[in-house]
């Protein structure tokens, strides 16, 4: 059974809306990281349907670039989390006033 485009879509908008309230609202570094990482498969699942719609492979390309840039945002992201804890003792971004040294 072939699913409708505008089902990946609605689907897609609704991941990425849970991703953005994620990051919106979570008072959480690392909560913070994980809606971000959402809202990329969010932009991956749109890639992949309209490459599927489309017949081109061009979108399947974007998705494994979106894989890379989200691999590296977590990599650094988490190095950066770790820091933070290790310095501030705290994961609430309103709590960091600066990041020198």
């Amino acid at each position: 059974m072939i699913v409708p485009l505008e089902h990946v879509l609605l689907f897609a908008a609704a991941l990425f809306f849970v991703g953005l309230v994620t990051v919106v609202a979570r008072r959480n570094l690392i909560m913070i990281l994980l809606g971000v990482e959402v809202m990329l498969n969010a932009a991956g699942v749109v890639f992949v349907a309209a490459a599927l719609r489309w017949w081109d492979i061009a979108g399947q390309g974007m998705v494994l670039f979106i894989m890379g840039v989200a691999a590296a945002e977590i990599a650094v992201g988490l190095t950066l989390v770790f820091r933070v804890w290790r310095r501030a003792r705290s994961l609430n971004p309103d709590s960091l006033k600066t990041l020198k040294d």
